[in-house]
């Protein structure tokens, strides 16, 4: 009797193009209205409530009822959280389904184990299944792609021993998914952006948009201040993008104009002084 379950991240990838890695390496935009048609589609009964749109690789994982979805020019991705995906052809097959697509690929990441599993399919015939642990093959369909083969051979993991396997589940995964989709969907890998749009189909409402609070003009010193300071303190883990540069350059014309203003108060503060120093004198020599 089966006990145990393997809650895990599973992610969809459709693809009817012969390089996904070169759709996504242009990292297209994300159309909301695609995930919406999808899960209505699925189930129409579904309340679905978008609830932000940012990457793939560089956001935390959906949680229960969530979907993080996108469609482009011949690949489409859908990301969601799997109670039990213990074997990969057999839990989730609404979703394997739900697009056509000349070749589906499954990869599983364990929420609370190292759990991990990967997929193949070509239009509607199975490839290739492989889910595992450290210590127990779950699913084993379909003969070994090339890339599976240092991992058996214990080239990429230190040894355990006994009955573990010789490399850990989630590091064939993404060795699978980079060999099939063409890119490194790890943070920090240098991948491309993948960009989606989060959905959750548990009723909550949608999220509101904070509003914009009065912009503060800063004076030419502190912006100047803030430019050495982001030299100083430069993060290589991610590259600071054209949205901050812009950003800053445009601080610093609002801080130069801002200053241009008060000089000119200032001077005519100044003048209107001069002038009434002037009058009054010229009032007393009439005296």
């Amino acid at each position: 009797m089966h006990t145990i379950s393997y809650p895990a991240i599973v992610t969809f990838w459709f693809v009817t193009t012969a390089d996904p890695g070169s759709v996504l390496d242009a990292e297209p935009k994300a159309d909301r209205g695609f995930g919406r048609k999808l899960l209505a589609q699925i189930n129409p009964t579904w309340p679905i409530t978008p609830i932000g749109e940012f990457p793939l690789n560089r956001s935390s994982k959906p949680g229960r009822d969530e979907f993080y979805i996108a469609g482009y020019p011949g690949v489409a991705v859908v990301q969601t959280f799997v109670a039990d995906s213990e074997k990969l052809t057999e839990t989730v097959g609404y979703l394997r389904e739900a697009l056509p697509a000349a070749e589906t690929y499954m990869f599983a990441e364990g929420t609370d184990s190292d759990y991990a599993g990967f997929a193949h399919y070509v239009g509607e015939n199975l490839r290739r299944s492989l889910t595992a642990t450290r210590e127990q093959v779950l699913e084993d369909i379909g003969l070994p792609e090339p890339f599976e083969a240092p991992y058996w051979a214990g080239e990429k993991a230190e040894q355990l021993g006994g009955i573990t396997l010789p490399f850990e589940p989630k590091d064939l995964v993404r060795e699978a998914q980079k060999n099939w989709i063409g890119i490194d969907l790890e943070p920090g890998a240098g991948g491309p952006d993948v960009h989606v749009v989060g959905y959750a189909i548990d009723g909550r409402p949608e999220p509101k948009i904070a509003k914009k609070q009065e912009k503060k003009t800063k004076t030419v010193n502190e912006v100047a201040v803030k430019f050495a300071e982001k030299d100083k303190a430069y993060d290589d883990y991610e590259a600071a993008g054209d949205t901050d540069e812009g950003n800053e350059f445009a601080e610093l014309a609002d801080a130069s104009v801002a200053a241009a203003r008060r000089v000119g108060r200032s001077l005519r503060r100044r003048l209107g002084q001069a002038k009434d120093s002037l009058q009054e004198r010229l009032r007393n020599s009439d005296r």
